[in-house]
C-alpha cells in the first residue's frame, strides 16, 4: 500500500514515563529497539504485584492526572494534582502515589515476577477481544503482564501511531471530534489512513518503522483525559460499531491505532516526513 500524496508528516510527538500517567508532549526525542527515549520505563504495583493501570478505572484511573518526569538517572519525579512534586530519589513519590490513589502501590522499572494486570469491561460488549473468551461486559479480568525482564511496560508494540486520518474518519462516525489524546500514541502522523500491518514506515532521515498489528482498545479512550478532554463513554459504542477487526490470528478485537517495531533506529522531530 502507498500513501497518498507522497506521503505525510509527523504531526505531534509524545511518551509517557510512567505507565498510564499522562503524557509528555516533545519536540524531538531517539528511538530505539526498545521504543522512544523515556517511554514507559516506570510502573506503580501494589503490595500484590498488581499492575496499576487505567484500564481499571475504579481503582487507577486516577494515574492518567499523574505527571511524571525521568531524571535520567534512574530516578523519578512525579506531581500528582493540588501537591508538590515528589522523587523516587528521596522516597517520597511512593507515597505521593499511595495517596492519590488512596491504596498502597511502589514504583518500579522492574516488571515483579509472577505480575498481573486487571482490566474492566465495560457494558459494551463490542469492546471484548474474542481471544477473551472468559470476560464478560461490567467485570473484571486478571492477565499476567507477560514482559520481558528489563523490558519497557508496554501493552504490545514499542511504539504506537495514530493518524490524522483514521481520526477524521471516527469523528464522522462519532459526531463530534475525537481528540488523539484519548488512545495515548507516541506518534500522531498525518496520512489518509492507518497504514497495514507489514508496511514499513521511515521518519526523518533515518528511522524505519514495522507495522504490527491494529491497537486493541479497552475503556481508556472513553475516560477524561488531562488537558481538558472530558470523559465520552458513547464513544466506545461509536468503535465497537465501526473499528471491530482482526488482529492477526488473534481473532477480531475494537482497534483504533497502530502498533509498530523499530527496524533502523534514529531520531526523530516534529513536522519530520513520513514515506512508505
Amino acid at each position: 500500500m502507498t500513501l497518498s500524496h507522497g506521503g505525510g508528516r509527523l504531526v505531534s510527538l509524545h511518551r509517557y514515563p510512567l505507565k498510564s500517567g499522562a503524557g509528555e508532549a516533545l519536540s524531538d526525542v531517539a528511538v530505539d529497539r526498545d521504543g522512544l527515549a523515556g517511554d514507559r520505563v516506570w510502573a506503580c504495583v501494589d503490595a500484590d504485584d498488581v499492575l496499576a493501570s487505567a484500564k481499571k478505572p475504579g481503582r487507577f484511573g486516577r494515574l492518567l492526572d499523574v505527571t511524571a518526569r525521568d531524571t535520567g538517572t534512574d530516578g523519578l519525579t512525579v506531581t500528582v494534582p493540588g501537591a508538590a512534586p515528589a522523587s523516587t530519589s528521596d522516597g517520597t513519590a511512593d507515597a505521593a502515589l499511595s495517596t492519590w490513589l488512596a491504596t498502597p502501590v511502589r514504583l518500579t522499572r522492574t516488571a515483579p515476577a509472577g505480575g498481573r494486570v486487571h482490566r474492566w469491561w465495560p457494558d459494551e460488549p463490542g469492546l471484548i477481544p474474542e481471544w477473551m473468551a472468559d470476560a464478560r461486559p461490567g467485570t473484571d479480568t486478571t492477565t499476567p503482564v507477560g514482559l520481558e525482564p528489563g523490558g519497557r511496560f508496554f501493552d504490545f508494540g514499542p511504539v504506537h501511531l495514530v493518524t490524522t486520518g483514521a481520526l477524521a474518519a471516527l469523528a464522522g462516525q462519532h459526531g463530534a471530534p475525537v481528540a488523539a489524546a484519548r488512545f495515548r500514541p507516541n506518534l500522531v502522523l498525518s496520512l489518509d489512513h492507518d497504514p497495514e500491518p507489514g508496511q514499513r514506515l521511515r521518519i526523518g532521515p533515518d528511522l524505519v518503522l514495522s507495522v504490527l498489528v491494529p491497537t486493541p482498545r479497552c475503556v481508556v479512550p472513553s475516560l477524561a483525559q488531562p488537558g481538558g478532554v472530558p470523559a465520552d463513554p458513547g464513544l466506545l459504542r461509536t468503535l465497537a460499531r465501526h473499528h471491530r477487526m482482526p488482529v492477526a490470528s488473534n481473532g477480531r478485537a475494537t482497534c483504533f491505532g497502530r502498533y509498530a517495531s523499530v527496524v533502523e533506529l534514529g531520531a526523530i522531530r516534529v513536522g519530520d516526513p513520513v514515506r512508505s
